[in-house]
């Protein structure tokens, strides 16, 4: 493979070849399922046999296959040192010198900026999470919880009470879900395992969901926001058509499973009161049980046991399901304000081999834009456009320091 004195084949990982040079378009050619290359800082890796054995699942390492993935690879892998040693057995190579470190429509210039606001965050300690914070918020999930078990310990069971406790435990729920959010990502402890535990107890113990689940979905999501096949959030099952793109291509293929017309009245009908009690609750159950996730299914059964044994008394089997079903009902329709409608309204495509800054930025709605701020680096300081997005941009533990994220353009 290759001209010009590279080698006709790549080394293989161990077999102590001279590794090879390679321009964007040999990277490019491997992107098949079984046969995959990607690039991290200039380096190519063959992962097409190791895919299957990466921690964070075969399919968001495989969505940057053929691409450069340096920024991408930065950013959910917080212990950079760590990982390194499983790259080097991967690696067949690295890019001609006359190559750009990106390929296809991704910007270097602003891949460049972002790569000096990372360092300047880190050298102001922004990556530094404050344990107590998030431990106070566990506290108040579980001191929600448990105030409204003793309301209606105390005061009945009444309608007033019932809706006073469903409202406690939607809020909790909520809480939880952007609780387990931040430990999924990695960003509270500086050890992953630790970050896995308090995971899994918060999304298993106090919702009742599973963490692979999760992660498997929200990876992807984070690698590729909005694009079709590969983002698992915007496949609709057919239900909307999401974009500029999809409307078309279903009316050219004369597909019309649904009043697509009307898709943005019917959308209140079905997506907020139905996401969380039945697809989600739905697909978790049946992910975890044809994947035979029993640590992850043993997790969410202690949240059925310790619900069940505290309500059954108060409402019985069926009063105590409802109840349930309630509860996340409200918590769906505050879960699909915050998140579907501020990622559905923007950009969703088909691949279009953006840098992974670009498609960060893509996804975010922003009502208001941020002022003019300044950023201040080592050699000068230079106004720019931003707004606060969301914190895995820089891998950011801490929200109340995720100030001055993303470039919007210079001013």
């Amino acid at each position: 493979m290759g001209g010009g004195g590279q080698q006709t084949e790549p080394a293989e990982p161990g077999s102590g070849k001279t590794a090879g040079v390679y321009t964007w378009e040999e990277v490019q050619k491997h992107r098949s399922r079984n046969d995959q290359w990607l690039v991290v800082n200039r380096k190519v890796y063959n992962i097409s046999q190791w895919v299957k054995r990466h921690p964070g699942g075969s399919r968001v390492i495989g969505h940057y296959a053929g691409e450069d993935a340096t920024e991408v690879f930065a950013a959910f892998h917080p212990d950079q040192k760590f990982v390194q040693k499983f790259l080097k057995p991967l690696l067949i190579g690295e890019l001609v010198a006359t190559e750009p470190n990106q390929d296809g429509n991704k910007s270097a210039e602003l891949i460049e900026e972002f790569d000096r606001l990372r360092e300047q965050a880190e050298k102001r300690g922004l990556f530094q999470a404050r344990p107590l914070f998030f431990c106070l918020h566990l506290c108040h999930i579980v001191l929600l919880e448990a105030l409204a078990f003793l309301l209606l310990s105390h005061w009945g069971t009444s309608w007033t009470m019932t809706l006073l406790c469903s409202a406690l435990l939607a809020t909790a729920q909520s809480q939880a879900g952007w609780l387990q959010h931040d430990f999924g990502h990695l960003s509270v402890f500086k050890k992953s395992k630790w970050n896995h535990l308090v995971h899994k107890f918060v999304i298993g113990h106090l919702k009742g969901a599973s963490a692979n689940w999760w992660n498997h979905r929200h990876f992807q999501h984070h690698a590729k926001p909005n694009v079709f096949k590969k983002d698992p959030d915007i496949n609709m099952m057919d239900i909307f058509v999401l974009g500029n793109t999809q409307p078309v291509e279903y009316g050219i293929k004369k597909i019309k499973h649904y009043p697509y017309n009307y898709q943005h009245q019917y959308f209140f009908l079905v997506a907020p009161p139905l996401l969380i009690p039945v697809f989600y609750n739905y697909n978790i159950m049946k992910t975890m049980f044809t994947r035979r996730d029993w640590v992850d299914l043993a997790w969410a059964s202690t949240y059925y046991i310790r619900y069940f044994y505290c309500f059954v008394p108060l409402y019985g089997v069926f009063g105590s399901l409802a109840l349930m079903m309630f509860v996340r009902f409200l918590e769906s329709h505050w879960f699909v304000w915050v998140t579907q409608m501020s990622h559905l309204p923007k950009e969703i495509d088909h691949e279009r081999r953006q840098d992974w800054l670009t498609m960060q930025h893509s996804i975010q709605c922003v009502i208001v834009p941020s002022p003019v701020v300044k950023v201040k680096d080592e050699k000068n300081e230079v106004p720019f456009r931003c707004f606060k997005v969301h914190c895995i941009i820089l891998g950011l533990a801490n929200r109340k320091k995720c100030i001055v994220v993303q470039f919007l353009s210079q001013s």
